[in-house]
């Protein structure tokens, strides 16, 4: 994962303090270690992302900005990992998850109706909720340490390919 293409996409520090709806966090955003692209920083920030992501709760942004402050990582790509449940897939994510849950539990799940209905989710929201918790939390969890493993790794991976093709480029010049 290249730094500069996350920071070509990544809203700048400036710009997140001017805006009014931010006000209350100003202190937070004025701290440089919350802005840095590390490979600590980044596995960290797509941990805490990743793991609100896929909390069913309102306020998912003000959780993995709060994990990003705590833990120490990217405060902008924590807080954008949060839209990977968008209205368009939160649906199939949170069945997914709740599928998960009902499996963990040892329940059977529910089937979903041809028609879902606010009345259906009303009726069957008791049945629906504990397993749609064990369930996010689990695949969260699986997600967060999976992806800040996975960015750990493949972060070394690059940095020790670019010096072995520094060190390449340097030798063919010094036997030129």
């Amino acid at each position: 994962m290249s730094r500069r293409w996350l920071q070509r996409y990544i809203p700048s520090q400036e710009r997140l303090q001017r805006t009014r709806s931010l006000r209350f966090m100003h202190h937070m955003l004025g701290d440089p270690t919350l802005w840095m692209l590390s490979r600590r920083s980044v596995a960290n920030a797509c941990m805490v992302g990743l793991f609100a992501a896929m909390l069913p709760i309102p306020g998912q942004m003000l959780v993995a900005a709060f994990g990003a402050y705590c833990l120490r990582g990217n405060l902008p790509l924590s807080v954008s990992l949060v839209w990977l449940t968008n209205p368009l897939t939160m649906p199939v994510v949170f069945y997914f998850n709740y599928r998960v849950g009902a499996w963990l539990l040892d329940t059977p799940a529910r089937a979903v109706p041809d028609h879902i209905t606010t009345a259906w989710i009303a009726e069957k929201m008791a049945d629906i909720v504990v397993p749609l918790f064990v369930g996010s939390f689990a695949v969260g969890l699986a997600l967060a340490i999976t992806s800040n493993l996975l960015i750990r790794v493949i972060w070394r991976w690059q940095v020790s390919r670019s010096w072995r093709r520094r060190a390449r480029r340097r030798a063919r010049r010094q036997h030129s």
